[in-house]
């Protein structure tokens, strides 16, 4: 392809630097080459993510959403995709054989987003959303870590996207509320007797912080169960991983401290616990 690959490089670099999320740190453990592919696939999410968070009529995310899809069609079929970021992702692809299917997966799932949201989903279709926007990314990052496992990879990218995502969903549900957003389950709403579809009164709702922590039990049991895949993997490949693991798990531990409240601004780790996380398990895992 024509495109600068340095300037490619240059490009997802930015992208995920300016995010200023955990990710950008857990990655810079991982080799060059491997690191690079792992920026141009969280560009590449971050790209879908924004698309449809930011402001625009429906039908032009729509619109770019279908955009996206038939430049992974060229990419995958050898051809020159219309947008840099799309060409960022072909030594990735070419290197770690990632699959296409996860990659549309992502795009599914911000499509759900798209027009009125999720709003009490059911618990298949909460299950679904986590695959999506979260599993398929960390089936994509297992392969690029190395020492890819056909069972336990995969069983740690399941796992460890459900309970990152779910903790992020517990996390922001007072922010999520106020773009008209509720990805708290319709059984577990209906169980503590939470009615109806008006946000802001399920954010009112007293028995709330209860059905939060009940989903949150799930959080804890797909944790439970990555920390087991992990111990199938080579600690020094999946560093990364771990490394958002535990910080996630952190997140989860402090809004378990405060009752499951929905907090706005959200929490966030502070630096000195990022700092320590990264030299625990990430500049020491697997030494």
């Amino acid at each position: 392809m024509s495109r600068d690959p340095a300037a490619l490089e240059a490009l997802v670099t930015q992208r995920t630097r300016a995010a200023g999320s955990s990710f950008f740190w857990a990655m810079r453990f991982l080799e060059p080459t491997r690191r690079l592919a792992m920026y141009a696939v969280y560009a590449f999410c971050r790209e879908i993510d924004d698309i449809v968070d930011e402001a625009g009529s429906d039908e032009e995310k729509i619109r770019r959403l279908d955009e996206w899809e038939r430049d992974l069609a060229l990419l995958y079929g050898g051809r020159e995709p219309r947008q840099d970021l799309a060409a960022a992702l072909l030594p990735a692809i070419d290197r770690y054989a990632l699959p296409v299917d996860d990659f549309i997966a992502v795009i599914a799932g911000c499509r759900m987003d798209v027009g009125a949201g999720v709003v009490r989903p059911s618990m298949e279709q909460l299950d679904l959303y986590c695959d999506r926007v979260a599993a398929a990314v960390g089936r994509l990052s297992v392969r690029v870590f190395g020492d890819f496992d056909a069972k336990h990879s995969i069983e740690l990218a399941n796992h460890q996207g459900r309970a990152l995502q779910l903790t992020n969903i517990l996390r922001d549900v007072a922010v999520d509320a106020e773009i008209g957003r509720l990805y708290l389950p319709d059984e577990l709403l209906s169980k503590h007797g939470i009615n109806g579809t008006d946000v802001a009164a399920v954010l009112a709702h007293p028995n709330l912080p209860i059905a939060c922590a009940e989903l949150a039990e799930l959080a804890r049991y797909h944790f439970t169960q990555a920390r087991a895949a992990l111990r199938h993997a080579s600690r020094r490949a999946v560093r990364p991983a771990i490394l958002m693991l535990e910080m996630y798990w952190r997140i989860w531990l402090q809004c378990r401290k405060l009752g499951w409240r929905p907090q706005s601004p959200v929490l966030g780790l502070p630096k000195r616990v990022k700092l320590w996380c990264a030299l625990r398990y990430g500049l020491f895992a697997g030494v």
